[in-house]
């Protein structure tokens, strides 16, 4: 029987909303969004879930998730550390922050040896989203390099309350990814959403275009590319100061080099996040109005 991994990627420091986000509390019964994103999971059928983190916060996640997990699904947790790099290599000697979603991502090599999802701790994904990945996860070779991905509307990920950062997908005719693109400056200015190219310039974006909020679904071999990419990516920019090594980038390179295919599953749900302080009232009243619909028990972890 195949047993399928969630991967938490909750190791951001929270610059922008002013605090480690992943752990605060979204709900008068004092869940977080990554509590809601284990409840789908579980419910979803994943056996087992691996928390990325930094090693100073590593007691405060298990504090708040080992007891009331324990028996439902599988724990380990990996630390992303800046000094978890290929030695030989200068490091600028102002950089303290680690080197982004494809490096977090990679620490757990050794640790995820099934097909496996992966996701980002502060964003709250919906119900289907999760069960419309298990069946395609279930469909890859776990010795190919094929993937999946769900897609968002843009217009259902946006802020109110500043930028924020997405991977702008591409997709062909048989829904198979050809492209995606890092926009890291998208904001809605009145009623219309933009991003900023490369020389600052606003350009507007559709509101149905397809965007990427890392929930990914790959096999095992995957790691192998961004181990291989990651090499690459040190080669030419280790001593940067804020270079960031994007899990993107190597789904792009797996698919423009022809050795796997990313299918795109579209979900229609409305994301719920906190880029910003100013975000949580808003997904704190949408995850109070799911429970009063019932689609979420009161008490998340009374589940047997």
């Amino acid at each position: 029987m195949s047993t399928y991994t969630l991967v938490v990627l909750a190791a951001g420091m929270g610059s922008r909303y002013g605090g480690l986000k992943q752990m605060d509390t979204m709900s008068d019964e004092g869940d977080t969004i990554i509590d809601f994103s284990l409840y789908d999971a579980i419910q979803a059928g994943f056996k087992k879930v691996v928390f990325i983190v930094r090693e100073e916060f590593i007691d405060q996640f298990k504090a708040k998730f080992d007891d009331k997990l324990e028996g439902k699904i599988e724990i380990e947790y990996v630390c992303q550390e800046l000094d978890k790099v290929p030695s030989g290599y200068p490091i600028h000697p102002e950089r303290k922050k680690p080197w982004g979603t494809g490096h977090a991502l990679l620490v757990t090599k050794g640790v995820v040896k099934d097909n496996f999802i992966v996701i980002n701790g502060d964003d709250f994904y919906s119900r289907e989203a999760f069960e419309t990945i298990i069946g395609e996860l279930s469909k890859l070779d776990k010795e190919s390099h094929n993937m999946c991905m769900v897609g968002f509307n843009l217009d259902k990920t946006i802020s109110e309350n500043g930028y924020v950062s997405r991977g702008q997908c591409y997709v062909n005719n048989a829904q198979e990814l050809t492209d995606v693109v890092e926009r890291t400056h998208i904001e809605k200015i009145e009623d219309k959403i933009y991003r900023k190219d490369e020389d600052g310039n606003l350009v507007v974006m559709e509101n149905d275009t397809t965007v990427s909020m890392n929930f990914w679904g790959f096999t095992p071999k995957f790691l192998d590319a961004l181990e291989n990419d990651f090499v690459d990516f040190m080669k030419e920019r280790s001593a940067e100061l804020k270079s960031e090594f994007f899990i993107p980038t190597v789904v792009n390179n797996v698919i423009q080099s022809g050795k796997g295919a990313v299918t795109v599953l579209k979900s229609d749900a409305k994301w719920y996040g906190v880029t910003y302080a100013e975000d949580k009232p808003v997904v704190t009243k949408a995850i109070k109005e799911l429970k009063e619909k019932a689609i979420y028990p009161k008490h998340l972890w009374s589940i047997k």
